[in-house]
């Protein structure tokens, strides 16, 4: 135990390892991600090479373009830093988020193939060196609807506990959600849409796997 009575990084592991139920979550839960993070450059990759529409944006004509990749990404990393600290001390952590992503990650590839979208006028290529690796080492902008950087950052909002972790997130989503219409990397509406598409993955993958009754229960 830590000197406030958390349990330690090993035993919250351990116990949450030792629980039929948590321990099925994680290991399928973790397998299923590696696969579709490691389909997404090839589907990036048919994505790029399409055609689609371009939207008449009233907000994006109305908002100079400018580069703020780098404010962009240090909010973003620093909010998934923030979580894996987290998720260490809280599994329970881990498996919200894990099974999530792997829902809003099939819809975002549902919804990216369904809706044909060309990028906005006046984009700045996004290029972030860490996350690149999924896209295959590309520059991918047709990947619009809806929103991955805004819907990584409410996932994370989501998955936290602590007040002032919450307070932190939020006012990163405002902010993400606000730099990426400065730089043109987005339409309005998949920015827009993000944080309701996620939160109703988020409640309905809580409810399908049972998740709420993890943080409550020991097998």
């Amino acid at each position: 135990m830590t000197e406030l009575g958390t349990p330690s990084i090993k035993q919250a592991w351990t116990a949450a390892l030792q629980s039929p139920k948590k321990r099925d979550k994680l290991l399928i839960g973790s397998f299923i991600v590696a696969i579709i993070l490691s389909s997404l450059p090839l589907f990036f990759s048919f994505i790029q090479k399409r055609k689609g529409t371009v939207l008449n944006d009233w907000v994006l004509a109305h908002v100079p373009a400018y580069d703020v990749s780098v404010v962009i990404f240090t909010i973003i990393w620093g909010m998934a830093l923030l979580i894996l600290i987290r998720a260490l001390y809280n599994p329970v952590i881990y498996i919200n988020y894990v099974w999530t992503l792997i829902f809003i990650n099939i819809a975002r590839m549902l919804t990216i193939y369904l809706v044909a979208l060309d990028p906005p006028k006046g984009l700045i290529h996004l290029v972030d060196p860490l996350t690149g690796v999924f896209y295959g080492n590309n520059v991918i902008t047709r990947d619009l609807f809806f929103s991955g950087h805004t819907s990584t950052l409410v996932l994370i909002f989501l998955c936290l506990e602590k007040r002032t972790d919450k307070i932190l997130g939020f006012i990163s989503i405002v902010a993400v959600m606000a730099l990426l219409l400065v730089q043109h990397i987005h339409y309005t509406i998949d920015v827009v849409a993000a944080p309701v598409i996620v939160y109703m993955i988020f409640v309905l993958t809580r409810r399908l796997l049972k998740l709420d009754k993890l943080k409550n229960h020991e097998d």
